[in-house]
């Protein structure tokens, strides 16, 4: 095993973290965050030798761009993590036995959490400050594309982490290769749980290939369904900054389902997405609808593939329906479980719609760009988990914690 030695360092360093004080731990996370920011020169020169090796048009692209402002917020997001209570040696319940015994259930470190990701250098800080305020070390495995950021960025942690006198390989960047990739995925005891966050083609890899648990971080193929009782104003509104508030990321819209009732309205709900130039790829009805109310150029027929695709782009299908009973079907047919929404102002509907859709997130008039750890009051996320085992949703600190149960007692044996 090539990596032994850096996979034997990484453990022995998170062994370290459960006697370093949660005071301290945000001590660090706070200068993290200022040296993240009295540094973001170097970072974003870093940054630029990334950028100039990708094509702007890709959809990665925006993914991977660093500016000071993004690098702002996310030393914010390092401050509110430190601001958030610690999620170690939680009582989760206790009870004591007939026979005196007492059972406390308590929350603890996963241990090491391997990371497999692209190109988003901010998740190279994102999870340091999450695995090191939840008492785990973290084992980071970038991508090609961003390395010359994530190695900036790993260097600025641990200049901190020296000062603090911390073990510096509390986290550590393998290199972009898939053998590193391959070793990774095969460190039994030495990496406790591995969190991919990436296409879906790299969360498939992750977990057909994995001999460590995976927690999956899906791809999201997000929709939006506008009913017969939809609100135009609220429904143009939300459609609009689910679509292009920042079309790379997982909680970007993909496909808006409107009822056929409501076809009058396309124009109207669409009406904002053409200062973005959003291509619509519409069924029949829809298009007949947007036909000469929309830009000819930007106007599109469906196919098969329009439907059930991360756009990651300024992209987005529309499916007409007849019930809610359809919408919940095509949904159920294509969506990657991340996050679904309604529009609409009846309650029977929207409780029927929120009960139905399997997803880690059902919003009711309310645009799916929300699904995000900060949004959700986490501080920051690991990723967007799209399974139902241990975390679902957004990740913060609770979803990187385990639990252990402590015995006591006086004497007592168990005698049958």
């Amino acid at each position: 095993m090539k990596y032994k030695d850096t996979f034997e360092a990484v453990r022995q360093a998170g062994r370290t973290l459960v006697a370093v004080s949660d005071e301290k731990i945000n001590d660090i996370l706070n200068a993290v965050a200022d040296e993240a920011v009295a540094q973001q020169d170097y970072i974003l020169a870093e940054n630029a030798k990334d950028l100039a090796r990708m094509e702007p048009e890709n959809p990665k692209y925006d993914r991977l761009k660093l500016t000071a402002d993004r690098i702002s917020g996310i030393a914010a997001d390092m401050r509110n993590v430190a601001l958030l209570p610690s999620p170690l040696g939680r009582v989760l319940c206790e009870t004591t036995r007939p026979n005196g015994m007492t059972l406390t259930k308590i929350s603890v470190p996963f241990g090491v959490i391997g990371i497999i990701y692209e190109a988003r250098p901010n998740v190279s800080f994102d999870v340091f400050s999450l695995c090191l305020k939840s008492g785990n070390a973290c084992l980071l495995k970038g991508g090609s594309d961003a390395d010359a950021s994530n190695r900036a960025i790993v260097s600025i942690i641990k200049q901190v982490l020296a000062r603090f006198d911390v073990d510096t390989s509390v986290v550590e960047l393998l290199p972009p290769d898939r053998e590193a990739t391959h070793e990774m995925l095969h460190a039994n005891g030495y990496v406790d749980l591995i969190i991919p966050r990436g296409s879906s083609s790299l969360i498939n890899y992750v977990r057909e290939n994995a001999t460590i648990p995976v927690i999956e971080t899906g791809a999201g193929i997000c929709h939006t369904y506008f009913d017969e009782y939809g609100d135009v104003k609220k429904g143009a509104e939300i459609i609009n900054n689910a679509k292009t508030r920042r079309v790379s990321v997982c909680n970007a819209l993909d496909c808006l389902i409107i009822d056929e009732t409501r076809l009058s309205d396309l124009p109207e709900l669409c009406k904002k997405l053409q200062a973005s130039d959003v291509i619509i790829y519409a069924d029949e009805k829809a298009y007949e609808a947007l036909d000469g109310k929309y830009p000819a150029g930007l106007l599109k027929h469906a196919d098969s593939e329009s439907f059930g695709t991360e756009f990651l782009d300024y992209k987005m299908a529309i499916k007409t329906v007849e019930s809610i009973e359809e919408a919940l079907k095509h949904i159920a047919q294509y969506s990657s479980k991340h996050s679904e929404c309604i529009i609409t102002e009846n309650k029977d509907k929207s409780v029927l719609f929120t009960k139905l859709v399997d997803a880690a997130c059902v919003y009711h008039n309310v645009s799916t760009a929300f699904t995000d750890g900060a949004q959700f009051g986490l501080g920051a996320e690991i990723g967007i988990s799209t399974q139902k085992l241990h975390a679902r949703g957004p990740m913060g600190l609770e979803e990187l914690t385990s639990y252990k149960w402590v015995v006591g007692g006086d004497g007592q044996i168990r005698m049958k």
